[in-house]
Order: C-alpha cells, then structure tokens, then sequence
C-alpha cells in the first residue's frame, strides 16, 4: 500500500506541470480558432499523461530502452490526438463561423438561418436563440416603420385640420371686424360658423390630449362596477338624435346581467366614438346595431352597420393612429371609414384619424381588445372587457 500510495504521489505530480504550463498558453491563445483551444486542450491531457508516467517510469528504475519505448508511444498518442482532434473540430469550426456571420446581419434583411444543424447541443441552443432574436427585431423594425409612416401622416393630417377651423374663424371674425356682413340674421350665421370651427378645433385638441395619454401610458382609470346594459343604453341615447337626423335606424340591445368594472367616462367614449362613426358612414334608411352579451368569459359589445364594408386593404390598418381609409378630406355615403367621430350632433367633427387609434388604447388599457371584419352589407366592430371579478 506504501508503494502504490508512493506511485500515486509521483503521477500526480509529474501530471500536474502539463497543465501549469499550458493555462498561460491559452490565455495567449484567446483569440485563436475553437479547432486550436481543442488541439491544445488534447496536447495538454496527453503531455500530463506522458509526465505521469514518464516520471512513475523513471522512479521505477525501468531501462532506458523501455523508457524511451513509452515516450515514444507517447508521442506518437500525442501527434495523433491532436491532429485528430483538428479534424474531428472542423464542424465545431464550421458553426461557430456561422453562429458568428448569422449574429452579425441579426434583424438584417440579410440574416439567414445557420443551415447546418450546428454540432453540440449549445451551439444549436444558440442558433435557435439567434432565430427567435432575428424574428423579434425584424418585427419590431417594421413595427417602427409602420409607426414613423402612421407618424408622419398624422403630423401632415393634424396640421391640415388645425388650420381648417382656425382659418374658418379667422376669416369670419375679419369679415365681422371689417362689416362686410351687417344684417343680423348673416352676423347670427357667421357667430354659429366660428362657433362649429371653434368646436371642431377643441374636439381635434382633445384627442390629441387623449391620444398622448394613452401612449405615454400616463391615462388613469377611475374603475366601478357597473351594469354593461346601463353604459350602452347611454351610449345609445346620445347618439340617437345624430341617427334621426340621417335617417338611420339605431338599435340597442343588453343584457342587463352583464357586470364589468370598467372607467364610465372613458367605456362610454369608446362607444360613442364607435356609434358616431358607424351612423356618419351608414347611408339614410340603414341601421346600426348594438348587442351586448358575455362570450367565453368576456363581456363583448358589438356595434354593426350596413356602410357597406371596408376595403380589404384597409381594414387592418383601422386602429393605426391617424389612418383615414381614404385620400379625400371629407367623409362619403359609405362603404369608407373616417375614424374620428363629431363632438356632438351639429358638429361635423374632426377628422384626424384618431378616434379608432383611441378606442384601441382605452379597451387596452381595460384588459380588453377590438377587433373589426365585415359582415353582409356592412362591418361590425366588437370590443372586449373584462368582467367584474
């Protein structure tokens, strides 16, 4: 026991300098091929092999015949496992070079997948993270292109409509000052036009103040628990006046079970931006139709009209901010969406393109979603909500 503990000691003696040596050898290697690390990694094992029993063989008195018999072999071993191991490398080689093109062009139009199934099961973890991260920017690039285009065309629709009415008011209140008009039934018609101008302005300054909100993420729910059938009833109620005057029929119906814990005010605009905007592009003698009810744990309000549908091409593009449906600057019969509903009845309203985009933003800020698909003769526009816990 004596002898082979003392073998022991020697072995592993002799085997430690290899590796001593060789750790300085590597860190000035650090920038050498993955085939070259493993080369190395080879020489190192089999020169502490070759120590340990180089140095056991020594302490053992062999001949000097046999122990040059052993060393030889040894080195023959090591020539061998390192060559080997260079030719065994080259698909580790091969992948690492790809994993390190395909990093360089990630969210790149030139990305391409490593086509090779990658030999380890870490670098294949790594292709397949590369992937996924590729698909994510590449999302989100076009995410941000379709951004700066909704950006741009809100900033040149917005500006447009800003200078409508403050031109309309400008106009009439310099014909006022110069007396162009004195009789007082056109003063009391120019008064009403700077009036209308002057709500339009409001209603579109709203928006924007509701849309910054809503992106900043800063709009503050003020959360009840209400009967769904109540909110849609006065959503229904208002915009019932704006339907008589076109000639539309709007109907509403609920169920008065449904309870949801919603924002009063802000629920009540998203349907009165919808009902609006359905009435504005229902022709006279259609009809618009509210239902609500409870689908797979979700309380669904729905909001159907027969403008005649939207063009495929647009539909899902509704929700973006300032997206229009159209190049005029007024709203037709049917069949196209302006987004923005009126202030109230007697006002045109604004079309700036952003009563969709906050409709989207207040039921997402619920929990909720809004979806929109044509129907026969018309589309429909379904919101979902939460229910009351």
């Amino acid at each position: 026991m004596t002898d082979l503990l003392h073998i022991v000691g020697i072995a592993l003696a002799c085997s430690l300098v290899a590796p001593l040596l060789v750790a300085p050898a590597l860190r000035w290697l650090r920038h050498a091929p993955i085939r070259v690390w493993g080369a190395v990694l080879v020489l190192a094992g089999v020169a502490a092999m070759a120590a340990g029993v180089a140095g056991t063989a020594q302490a053992m008195f062999l001949s000097d015949h046999d122990l040059d018999v052993v060393l030889v072999v040894l080195a023959v071993a090591a020539v061998a496992a390192a060559a080997t191991t260079l030719w065994l490398g080259r698909p580790l080689a091969r992948a690492s070079t790809a994993l390190t093109v395909a990093a360089g062009h990630l969210g790149e139009p030139g990305y391409e997948p490593v086509r090779r199934p990658p030999p380890t099961a870490e670098l294949a973890a790594i292709a397949r993270a590369l992937d996924e991260s590729h698909r994510r920017l590449a999302a989100a690039r076009e995410r941000e292109r379709a951004l700066e285009a909704s950006r741009r065309e809100l900033v040149a629709w917005v500006s447009h409509d800003l200078r409508t009415p403050i031109a309309g008011i400008r106009a009439t209140a310099e014909a006022l000052d110069d007396g162009v008009v004195s009789d007082a039934a056109t003063v009391a018609r120019y008064h009403r036009a700077m009036v209308r101008s002057s709500e339009r302005l409001s209603t579109l300054v709203d928006d924007l103040f509701e849309l910054s909100r809503l992106h900043a993420g800063s709009l503050e729910l003020t959360l009840e628990t209400v009967a769904l059938s109540d909110v849609v009833s006065d959503a229904v109620a208002a915009a019932d006046p704006l339907a008589r005057a076109k000639g539309v029929l709007l109907r509403g119906e609920a169920d008065d079970t449904t309870k949801v814990d919603i924002d009063v005010a802000e629920v009540g605009r998203v349907l009165s931006n919808l009902l609006v905007n359905a009435i504005r592009h229902t022709p006279s003698d259609g009809t618009v139709a509210v239902t609500a009810n409870v689908s797979a744990s979700r309380a669904v309000v729905s909001v159907a009209d027969t403008c005649g549908g939207i063009p495929d091409a647009d539909i899902d593009r509704l929700f973006e901010t300032g997206f229009r449906g159209e190049p005029a600057r007024t709203p037709t019969a049917g069949g196209s969406h302006d987004h923005t509903p009126p202030a109230a009845p007697a006002a045109e309203g604004s079309q700036s393109g952003l009563g969709l985009a906050i409709v989207r933003g207040i039921v997402e800020a619920h929990g909720g979603g809004v979806t929109v698909h044509n129907i026969d003769g018309g589309c429909r526009f379904v919101v979902e909500l939460p229910l009351a816990a």
